[in-house]
Protein backbone atom coordinates (compact mmCIF):
# COMPACT_ATOMS: atom_id res chain seq x y z
CA UNK A 1 0.00 0.00 0.00
CA UNK A 2 0.87 3.89 -0.79
CA UNK A 3 1.82 5.93 1.53
CA UNK A 4 -0.88 7.65 3.43
CA UNK A 5 -2.12 11.25 3.55
CA UNK A 6 -0.32 13.75 5.48
CA UNK A 7 -2.98 16.51 4.74
CA UNK A 8 -6.91 16.30 3.90
CA UNK A 9 -9.34 18.30 4.00
CA UNK A 10 -13.03 16.78 4.46
CA UNK A 11 -15.89 18.26 2.12
CA UNK A 12 -19.11 17.91 4.64
CA UNK A 13 -22.50 18.59 3.35
CA UNK A 14 -25.08 18.22 6.18
CA UNK A 15 -27.86 19.25 3.78
CA UNK A 16 -26.60 16.63 1.05
CA UNK A 17 -27.77 17.68 -2.23
CA UNK A 18 -30.66 19.80 -0.83
CA UNK A 19 -31.04 23.56 -2.30
CA UNK A 20 -32.81 26.50 -2.83
CA UNK A 21 -31.57 27.01 -6.53
CA UNK A 22 -32.40 25.19 -9.69
CA UNK A 23 -29.32 25.38 -11.16
CA UNK A 24 -29.08 24.05 -14.81
CA UNK A 25 -25.39 22.53 -14.15
CA UNK A 26 -25.76 21.50 -11.00
CA UNK A 27 -24.46 17.87 -10.99
CA UNK A 28 -25.70 17.20 -8.00
CA UNK A 29 -29.65 17.91 -8.64
CA UNK A 30 -29.53 15.21 -11.30
CA UNK A 31 -27.91 12.99 -8.44
CA UNK A 32 -30.50 12.62 -6.39
CA UNK A 33 -32.04 9.75 -8.34
CA UNK A 34 -29.37 7.47 -6.92
CA UNK A 35 -29.88 8.02 -3.68
CA UNK A 36 -34.22 8.26 -3.65
CA UNK A 37 -34.41 7.89 0.82
CA UNK A 38 -32.53 10.88 0.76
CA UNK A 39 -35.53 13.14 0.30
CA UNK A 40 -36.60 11.75 3.22
CA UNK A 41 -33.78 11.93 5.47
CA UNK A 42 -31.70 14.12 3.59
CA UNK A 43 -30.61 16.86 6.98
CA UNK A 44 -27.11 15.73 8.65
CA UNK A 45 -28.14 14.39 12.06
CA UNK A 46 -27.09 15.22 15.70
CA UNK A 47 -25.27 11.68 16.01
CA UNK A 48 -23.62 11.79 12.57
CA UNK A 49 -22.56 15.78 12.73
CA UNK A 50 -20.79 14.51 16.20
CA UNK A 51 -18.94 11.67 14.99
CA UNK A 52 -17.84 13.84 11.54
CA UNK A 53 -16.72 16.38 14.13
CA UNK A 54 -14.72 13.98 16.80
CA UNK A 55 -13.51 12.14 13.49
CA UNK A 56 -12.54 14.64 11.63
CA UNK A 57 -10.49 16.28 14.76
CA UNK A 58 -8.82 13.02 15.34
CA UNK A 59 -7.83 12.29 11.84
CA UNK A 60 -5.80 15.48 11.16
CA UNK A 61 -1.93 15.39 11.83
CA UNK A 62 -1.31 19.37 12.06
CA UNK A 63 -2.04 21.89 14.60
CA UNK A 64 -5.19 22.96 12.68
CA UNK A 65 -8.30 21.02 12.21
CA UNK A 66 -10.63 22.54 9.25
CA UNK A 67 -14.15 22.45 8.49
CA UNK A 68 -15.95 22.50 5.12
CA UNK A 69 -19.21 22.73 4.99
CA UNK A 70 -20.78 22.39 1.47
CA UNK A 71 -24.20 21.71 -0.27
CA UNK A 72 -26.62 21.86 -1.25
CA UNK A 73 -27.02 24.65 -0.05
CA UNK A 74 -25.73 24.56 3.40
CA UNK A 75 -27.58 27.68 4.99
CA UNK A 76 -31.03 25.46 4.94
CA UNK A 77 -29.39 24.05 8.16
CA UNK A 78 -29.98 27.00 10.10
CA UNK A 79 -27.68 28.87 12.17
CA UNK A 80 -28.76 26.37 15.47
CA UNK A 81 -27.42 23.77 13.39
CA UNK A 82 -23.84 25.54 13.04
CA UNK A 83 -23.62 26.59 16.75
CA UNK A 84 -24.53 22.89 17.70
CA UNK A 85 -21.34 22.14 15.35
CA UNK A 86 -19.21 24.49 17.41
CA UNK A 87 -20.23 23.61 20.19
CA UNK A 88 -18.99 20.02 19.09
CA UNK A 89 -15.60 21.62 18.25
CA UNK A 90 -14.68 22.60 21.21
CA UNK A 91 -15.81 19.62 23.00
CA UNK A 92 -12.98 17.83 21.35
CA UNK A 93 -10.29 20.42 19.67
CA UNK A 94 -7.77 19.86 22.31
CA UNK A 95 -5.19 21.93 21.50
CA UNK A 96 -5.89 22.11 18.14
CA UNK A 97 -7.12 25.10 16.39
CA UNK A 98 -10.41 25.09 14.42
CA UNK A 99 -11.19 26.65 11.26
CA UNK A 100 -14.23 27.06 9.24
CA UNK A 101 -15.63 27.35 5.75
CA UNK A 102 -18.57 28.11 4.28
CA UNK A 103 -19.45 28.04 0.64
CA UNK A 104 -23.00 29.23 -0.40
CA UNK A 105 -25.33 30.38 -2.81
CA UNK A 106 -26.11 33.31 -0.75
CA UNK A 107 -29.42 33.33 -0.99
CA UNK A 108 -30.45 33.52 2.84
CA UNK A 109 -27.37 35.14 4.72
CA UNK A 110 -28.74 38.21 6.71
CA UNK A 111 -28.19 40.10 9.58
CA UNK A 112 -28.02 37.33 11.79
CA UNK A 113 -26.13 35.11 9.82
CA UNK A 114 -23.41 37.54 9.24
CA UNK A 115 -23.23 38.29 13.24
CA UNK A 116 -22.53 34.66 13.33
CA UNK A 117 -20.16 34.09 10.90
CA UNK A 118 -18.29 36.52 11.90
CA UNK A 119 -18.40 36.17 15.44
CA UNK A 120 -16.91 32.65 14.88
CA UNK A 121 -14.60 33.86 12.32
CA UNK A 122 -16.03 31.78 9.15
CA UNK A 123 -14.40 32.35 5.56
CA UNK A 124 -17.22 32.65 3.14
CA UNK A 125 -17.32 31.27 -0.29
CA UNK A 126 -19.96 32.95 -2.20
CA UNK A 127 -21.10 31.31 -5.85
CA UNK A 128 -21.38 34.72 -8.19
CA UNK A 129 -21.25 33.84 -11.94
CA UNK A 130 -20.62 37.43 -12.80
CA UNK A 131 -23.28 39.93 -13.69
CA UNK A 132 -27.05 39.83 -14.09
CA UNK A 133 -27.13 38.27 -17.74
CA UNK A 134 -24.67 35.65 -16.68
CA UNK A 135 -25.13 34.53 -13.18
CA UNK A 136 -29.03 34.47 -14.49
CA UNK A 137 -28.52 31.80 -17.10
CA UNK A 138 -27.75 28.97 -15.52
CA UNK A 139 -28.67 29.71 -11.73
CA UNK A 140 -32.15 30.50 -11.16
CA UNK A 141 -34.83 29.40 -8.13
CA UNK A 142 -36.85 26.89 -8.33
CA UNK A 143 -39.07 29.28 -9.41
CA UNK A 144 -37.38 29.91 -12.46
CA UNK A 145 -36.62 33.63 -10.98
CA UNK A 146 -33.31 35.77 -10.91
CA UNK A 147 -31.02 34.71 -8.03
CA UNK A 148 -29.14 37.98 -8.65
CA UNK A 149 -29.63 40.34 -6.48
CA UNK A 150 -30.36 37.85 -3.40
CA UNK A 151 -27.08 36.83 -4.03
CA UNK A 152 -25.72 40.28 -3.90
CA UNK A 153 -27.91 41.07 -0.90
CA UNK A 154 -25.90 38.44 0.80
CA UNK A 155 -22.72 40.18 0.13
CA UNK A 156 -23.40 43.15 1.27
CA UNK A 157 -24.47 42.12 4.42
CA UNK A 158 -21.28 40.11 4.76
CA UNK A 159 -19.53 43.42 4.04
CA UNK A 160 -21.17 45.12 6.75
CA UNK A 161 -20.42 43.45 9.27
CA UNK A 162 -16.54 42.42 8.20
CA UNK A 163 -17.24 38.78 7.09
CA UNK A 164 -14.30 37.26 5.39
CA UNK A 165 -15.20 35.80 2.01
CA UNK A 166 -14.26 35.12 -1.39
CA UNK A 167 -16.14 34.45 -4.55
CA UNK A 168 -16.35 31.39 -6.66
CA UNK A 169 -17.27 31.55 -10.34
CA UNK A 170 -18.16 28.90 -13.05
CA UNK A 171 -16.83 29.50 -15.93
CA UNK A 172 -19.70 28.56 -18.51
CA UNK A 173 -20.85 28.66 -22.52
CA UNK A 174 -22.35 31.82 -21.34
CA UNK A 175 -20.09 34.03 -19.17
CA UNK A 176 -16.81 33.19 -21.45
CA UNK A 177 -17.58 35.29 -23.81
CA UNK A 178 -17.48 38.01 -21.81
CA UNK A 179 -14.48 37.53 -19.53
CA UNK A 180 -14.06 41.82 -18.64
CA UNK A 181 -17.42 42.14 -17.86
CA UNK A 182 -17.89 39.17 -15.78
CA UNK A 183 -14.87 40.37 -13.84
CA UNK A 184 -15.88 43.59 -13.65
CA UNK A 185 -19.11 42.75 -11.95
CA UNK A 186 -17.04 40.57 -9.26
CA UNK A 187 -15.28 43.01 -8.28
CA UNK A 188 -18.27 45.35 -7.68
CA UNK A 189 -19.91 43.00 -5.86
CA UNK A 190 -16.95 43.94 -3.36
CA UNK A 191 -14.95 40.65 -4.23
CA UNK A 192 -11.47 40.85 -4.27
CA UNK A 193 -10.57 37.30 -3.77
CA UNK A 194 -11.82 35.45 -6.65
CA UNK A 195 -11.60 31.81 -7.96
CA UNK A 196 -12.73 30.21 -11.52
CA UNK A 197 -13.77 26.98 -11.99
CA UNK A 198 -14.62 25.52 -15.60
CA UNK A 199 -18.03 23.93 -16.37
CA UNK A 200 -17.53 20.55 -18.37
CA UNK A 201 -20.40 17.92 -17.80
CA UNK A 202 -21.38 15.34 -20.32
CA UNK A 203 -24.78 13.63 -21.38
CA UNK A 204 -25.34 10.86 -22.53
CA UNK A 205 -26.81 10.34 -25.85
CA UNK A 206 -29.84 8.14 -23.96
CA UNK A 207 -30.32 7.78 -20.08
CA UNK A 208 -28.40 4.77 -18.71
CA UNK A 209 -30.35 2.16 -16.41
CA UNK A 210 -30.55 4.93 -13.07
CA UNK A 211 -31.91 7.08 -15.05
CA UNK A 212 -29.14 9.60 -15.21
CA UNK A 213 -28.72 11.90 -17.75
CA UNK A 214 -25.61 13.61 -16.41
CA UNK A 215 -23.14 10.74 -16.22
CA UNK A 216 -20.64 9.93 -14.05
CA UNK A 217 -16.28 10.33 -14.89
CA UNK A 218 -16.07 6.26 -15.66
CA UNK A 219 -19.11 6.76 -18.17
CA UNK A 220 -17.18 4.94 -21.54
CA UNK A 221 -20.07 5.18 -23.78
CA UNK A 222 -21.69 7.24 -26.28
CA UNK A 223 -22.13 10.62 -24.82
CA UNK A 224 -21.75 14.84 -25.51
CA UNK A 225 -21.00 17.74 -23.86
CA UNK A 226 -23.84 19.57 -22.57
CA UNK A 227 -24.51 23.19 -24.47
CA UNK A 228 -23.50 24.70 -20.80
CA UNK A 229 -20.21 23.72 -20.89
CA UNK A 230 -17.08 26.03 -21.47
CA UNK A 231 -15.12 25.39 -24.53
CA UNK A 232 -12.07 23.95 -23.91
CA UNK A 233 -9.53 26.88 -25.55
CA UNK A 234 -12.23 29.81 -24.92
CA UNK A 235 -11.65 28.85 -21.50
CA UNK A 236 -7.84 29.64 -21.81
CA UNK A 237 -8.59 33.01 -23.52
CA UNK A 238 -11.11 33.79 -20.65
CA UNK A 239 -8.22 33.61 -18.49
CA UNK A 240 -5.82 35.46 -20.41
CA UNK A 241 -8.14 38.68 -20.81
CA UNK A 242 -8.55 38.62 -16.93
CA UNK A 243 -4.78 38.03 -16.22
CA UNK A 244 -3.80 41.00 -19.03
CA UNK A 245 -6.28 43.65 -17.21
CA UNK A 246 -5.62 42.49 -13.74
CA UNK A 247 -1.90 42.52 -14.33
CA UNK A 248 -2.06 46.44 -15.54
CA UNK A 249 -4.53 47.33 -12.84
CA UNK A 250 -5.21 44.90 -9.95
CA UNK A 251 -1.92 43.50 -8.82
CA UNK A 252 -1.70 43.41 -4.78
CA UNK A 253 -5.47 44.41 -4.28
CA UNK A 254 -7.21 41.60 -6.07
CA UNK A 255 -6.14 38.12 -5.67
CA UNK A 256 -7.36 35.49 -8.67
CA UNK A 257 -6.74 32.12 -6.91
CA UNK A 258 -6.14 30.76 -10.73
CA UNK A 259 -3.16 33.28 -11.49
CA UNK A 260 -2.04 32.67 -7.39
CA UNK A 261 -1.81 29.15 -7.37
CA UNK A 262 0.35 28.79 -11.01
CA UNK A 263 2.63 31.47 -9.62
CA UNK A 264 2.82 28.93 -6.27
CA UNK A 265 3.47 25.60 -8.34
CA UNK A 266 6.29 28.56 -10.62
CA UNK A 267 7.80 29.10 -7.14
CA UNK A 268 8.05 25.14 -6.43
CA UNK A 269 4.49 25.13 -3.98
CA UNK A 270 1.81 22.95 -4.05
CA UNK A 271 -1.82 24.00 -6.31
CA UNK A 272 -4.68 22.13 -5.69
CA UNK A 273 -6.06 19.15 -6.54
CA UNK A 274 -6.50 19.44 -9.70
CA UNK A 275 -3.07 20.39 -10.90
CA UNK A 276 -1.39 18.47 -8.25
CA UNK A 277 -0.01 15.04 -9.40
CA UNK A 278 -2.25 12.74 -7.52
CA UNK A 279 -5.60 13.70 -5.64
CA UNK A 280 -7.42 11.86 -2.98
CA UNK A 281 -7.05 14.23 -0.40
CA UNK A 282 -10.16 16.32 -0.62
CA UNK A 283 -12.93 13.63 0.19
CA UNK A 284 -16.67 14.20 0.84
CA UNK A 285 -18.61 13.33 3.13
CA UNK A 286 -22.26 13.00 2.33
CA UNK A 287 -25.00 13.99 5.29
CA UNK A 288 -25.44 10.46 6.23
CA UNK A 289 -21.95 9.67 6.89
CA UNK A 290 -20.78 8.49 3.67
CA UNK A 291 -17.55 8.92 2.51
CA UNK A 292 -16.00 9.25 -1.30
CA UNK A 293 -12.93 10.38 -2.57
CA UNK A 294 -14.10 13.17 -4.63
CA UNK A 295 -17.23 15.68 -4.91
CA UNK A 296 -17.18 14.59 -8.88
CA UNK A 297 -17.36 10.83 -8.01
CA UNK A 298 -20.33 10.27 -5.49
CA UNK A 299 -21.21 7.61 -7.06
CA UNK A 300 -21.61 3.84 -5.83
CA UNK A 301 -18.64 1.89 -7.25
CA UNK A 302 -16.37 5.46 -5.32
CA UNK A 303 -18.02 5.23 -2.08
CA UNK A 304 -15.12 4.49 0.93
CA UNK A 305 -17.85 3.63 2.95
CA UNK A 306 -19.23 5.06 5.77
CA UNK A 307 -18.11 7.09 9.38
CA UNK A 308 -21.09 4.97 11.28
CA UNK A 309 -18.89 1.48 10.76
CA UNK A 310 -15.40 2.89 10.07
CA UNK A 311 -12.79 5.37 11.20
CA UNK A 312 -12.59 8.54 8.98
CA UNK A 313 -9.21 8.49 8.74
CA UNK A 314 -8.92 4.65 8.07
CA UNK A 315 -11.19 5.66 5.29
CA UNK A 316 -9.17 8.16 3.92
CA UNK A 317 -6.10 6.26 3.89
CA UNK A 318 -7.40 3.37 2.85
CA UNK A 319 -5.95 1.44 0.00
CA UNK A 320 -9.20 2.18 -2.23
CA UNK A 321 -8.83 5.99 -1.92
CA UNK A 322 -4.83 5.43 -2.14
CA UNK A 323 -5.22 3.71 -5.15
CA UNK A 324 -8.01 6.41 -6.36
CA UNK A 325 -5.55 9.05 -6.00
CA UNK A 326 -2.31 7.32 -7.65
CA UNK A 327 -5.01 6.56 -10.71
CA UNK A 328 -4.95 10.10 -11.81
CA UNK A 329 -0.42 9.99 -12.35
CA UNK A 330 -0.60 6.39 -13.46
CA UNK A 331 -2.68 7.15 -16.26
CA UNK A 332 -1.50 10.25 -17.88
CA UNK A 333 -2.56 10.77 -21.69
CA UNK A 334 1.13 10.20 -23.71
CA UNK A 335 1.19 13.21 -24.58
CA UNK A 336 0.62 15.04 -20.64
CA UNK A 337 4.66 12.78 -19.79
CA UNK A 338 6.21 15.09 -23.18
CA UNK A 339 4.28 17.90 -21.99
CA UNK A 340 6.69 21.38 -21.16
CA UNK A 341 3.49 22.48 -18.92
CA UNK A 342 3.33 19.03 -16.57
CA UNK A 343 4.69 20.24 -13.53
CA UNK A 344 2.12 22.90 -13.92
CA UNK A 345 -0.92 20.94 -14.48
CA UNK A 346 -0.69 17.02 -14.26
CA UNK A 347 -3.18 16.08 -16.80
CA UNK A 348 -5.86 18.39 -15.18
CA UNK A 349 -8.79 16.91 -13.03
CA UNK A 350 -9.36 13.29 -13.80
CA UNK A 351 -13.44 14.07 -14.22
CA UNK A 352 -12.04 15.87 -17.57
CA UNK A 353 -10.20 13.02 -19.12
CA UNK A 354 -12.36 11.28 -21.70
CA UNK A 355 -10.94 12.51 -24.59
CA UNK A 356 -9.43 9.54 -27.03
CA UNK A 357 -5.97 8.81 -25.16
CA UNK A 358 -7.25 9.54 -21.63
CA UNK A 359 -6.66 13.03 -22.62
CA UNK A 360 -8.37 16.12 -20.41
CA UNK A 361 -11.09 17.96 -22.37
CA UNK A 362 -9.52 21.57 -21.55
CA UNK A 363 -5.93 20.55 -22.29
CA UNK A 364 -5.99 23.07 -25.22
CA UNK A 365 -7.65 25.91 -22.87
CA UNK A 366 -4.82 25.11 -20.39
CA UNK A 367 -1.74 25.48 -23.08
CA UNK A 368 -3.67 28.59 -23.78
CA UNK A 369 -3.12 29.94 -20.96
CA UNK A 370 0.45 28.57 -19.19
CA UNK A 371 1.87 29.80 -22.45
CA UNK A 372 0.53 33.21 -22.66
CA UNK A 373 0.89 34.14 -18.77
CA UNK A 374 4.01 32.13 -18.03
CA UNK A 375 6.21 34.73 -18.97
CA UNK A 376 4.97 37.47 -17.17
CA UNK A 377 4.36 35.38 -14.06
CA UNK A 378 7.91 34.38 -14.14
CA UNK A 379 8.58 38.65 -13.82
CA UNK A 380 6.24 38.94 -10.85
CA UNK A 381 8.17 36.40 -8.90
CA UNK A 382 11.61 37.57 -10.49
CA UNK A 383 10.39 41.03 -9.20
CA UNK A 384 8.68 39.91 -6.00
CA UNK A 385 12.17 38.09 -4.70
CA UNK A 386 14.34 41.08 -5.14
CA UNK A 387 11.79 42.99 -2.76
CA UNK A 388 9.20 45.05 -5.19
CA UNK A 389 6.35 45.59 -3.84
CA UNK A 390 3.02 45.23 -5.79
CA UNK A 391 2.54 49.29 -6.74
CA UNK A 392 5.75 48.62 -8.30
CA UNK A 393 5.23 45.32 -9.93
CA UNK A 394 1.78 47.07 -11.29
CA UNK A 395 4.20 50.31 -12.78
CA UNK A 396 6.73 48.01 -14.13
CA UNK A 397 4.05 46.77 -16.69
CA UNK A 398 2.29 49.18 -16.88
CA UNK A 399 6.00 50.97 -18.16
CA UNK A 400 6.61 47.86 -20.41
CA UNK A 401 3.53 47.62 -22.10
CA UNK A 402 2.57 51.03 -23.38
Amino acid sequence: MNRPFEHFQVIAKPSGSVCNLDCTYCFYLEKERLYPDRKNHWKMDDTTLEAFVRQNIEAGTSEVAEFIWQGGEPTLMGIDYFEKALDLQQRYRGNRQINNYLQTNGMLLDDSWARFLKKHHFLVGISLDGDRVSNDRWRQTRAGKSSYESVLAGIRVLRQHGVAFNTLTVVNAENVRRPLETYQALKRAGSRYIQFIPLVERAANKPGPDGLTLISPDFTGQSEVTPWSVPAQAYGRFLNKIFDHWLLNDTGSVFVMNFEQTMTQLAGGQGSCVTAPTCGANPVMEANGDVYSCDHFVYPQHRLGNIHHSDLRDLINSEQNIRFGQHKLRHLDPDCLRCTFRPLCHGGCPKHRFEQTNKNYLCAGYKEYLRHCLPSMDIILSLLKSGRSPQKIKRYFRHHTA
